[in-house]
């Protein structure tokens, strides 16, 4: 079986507890759920696949410890690896930037050689643009905690299990 890291960028604790909730569909450890702000390079080496979330704040931004998670993640060996997103946002007071945290560490390393996996449909959501939208569809799994907390559960579901037939 591969080896999962889920790496996640929570100052408020919602993504850390989607990143818990995400690795407890897929049976992952719980030394392998790490905070971005403790990982290391070589822990990014050590995983055949990388999912990796952040919540976005403000009108667009990245989860503080994302900054220098970039690059760490832009130093590491993501040739071939499998990575997937998630990623928390407020798409009533921000319609204009949901979830576009996820958008911006993609941006960073769809170059790299990694391959993205968890792709979903943007239907069922309520928002006006996104980074995390490419192609018409989301790089990964996007989560309103905030206004569609009744649907995050069952979204994770749905987003692991296709992790699982994609890895």
């Amino acid at each position: 079986m591969k080896k999962i890291g889920v790496i996640y960028g929570s100052t408020s604790g919602t993504c850390e507890g989607i990143a818990h909730q995400i690795a407890k569909v897929l049976a992952v450890a719980a030394l392998d759920i790490i905070d971005v702000a403790k990982i290391t390079t070589a822990q990014l080496n050590s995983y055949d696949v990388l999912l990796l979330g952040s919540s976005t704040w403000g009108f667009g931004d990245l989860q503080d410890d994302w900054y220098n998670g970039v690059n760490k993640l832009k130093a590491a060996t993501l040739k071939e690896k499998q990575v997937g997103f998630f990623g928390c946002g407020d798409s009533d007071s921000y319609p204009d930037s949901f979830c576009d945290a996820m958008g911006l560490i993609y941006q960073e390393i769809v170059g790299s050689g990694c391959n993205i996996v968890g792709k979903l449909p943007t239907d069922g959501y309520n928002y006006d643009a996104s980074l995390a939208e490419v192609d018409g569809e989301f790089i990964g799994l996007v989560l309103d905690d905030v206004n569609d907390s009744d649907l995050t559960e069952g979204r994770i579901v749905v987003w692991a299990e296709l992790i699982k037939s994609q890895i």
